[in-house]
């Protein structure tokens, strides 16, 4: 069997955070006249500094003074009160026969807390990387090379698993294969979509045994 390290995101692919970042924004921004699924729609994977840009150009003016201390401490509230990790999520991470770890864009203490409060810390121990800590945001590769390297594997042994558009031009960028999560689907199809948990083995599967083809 090919030896393959899988990537996983974290926010929106293995915790359901989206929408509630998106809500913090909502109710600290009485303004921002966006619904939650606008504001995921439109900030899904990218980096908090840009998402802060982009709120202050549809507010037409800056943000108050320390509001992205504020933001954060409002989503770690949100966060602690309704954060769950998807359907099928702790199941697939039990059975998982090859190793994983998480590269996210989070803050090291945002990724930390979202494990604890999910129980997925079990599952990845100290394979976690941040952009915070690395200084790679996707879509830049960097983020996912460095955590391939740092557990000894090449680009091409590594498959990346997440959920929106600027992760997988990250995972491209780094000659890595992926696969897309897109929660609610209802199957997966041959492009690498997937909205079920349960389904991450059998696609797993095929990429090795395809890897394996190819030498």
């Amino acid at each position: 069997m090919s030896r393959i390290l899988v990537i996983f995101d974290l926010d929106g692919t293995l915790v359901d955070s989206e929408a509630l970042c998106s809500q913090a924004f909502i109710d600290l921004l009485p303004a921002l006249n966006d619904t939650v699924s606008e504001l995921v729609a439109q900030f899904r994977g990218m980096k908090l500094a840009n998402i802060l840009q982009a709120v202050e150009r549809k507010l037409a003016g800056p943000l108050p003074d320390g509001f992205e201390v504020a933001y954060r401490q409002r989503v770690a509230t949100l966060f602690a009160s309704q954060l769950q990790p998807f359907d099928g999520v702790e199941a697939m991470l039990r059975a998982l026969r090859h190793p994983c770890c998480i590269a996210s864009s989070g803050p090291p203490e945002k990724i930390a807390q979202a494990l604890a409060l999910t129980g997925l810390s079990q599952y990845f121990g100290e394979r976690v990387f941040s952009s915070y800590t690395v200084g790679k945001w996707k879509p830049d590769p960097g983020l996912f090379l460095h955590a391939a390297a740092a557990l000894g594997y090449a680009p091409r042994e590594c498959v990346v698993v997440e959920d929106s558009p600027i992760g997988l031009q990250a995972a491209a960028a780094a000659g890595m294969r992926a696969l897309h999560f897109v929660p609610g689907m209802q199957s997966g199809d041959a492009s690498g979509q997937f909205g079920q948990m349960a389904d991450l083995h059998g696609l797993l599967d095929r990429l090795v045994a395809a890897m394996a083809a190819a030498g």
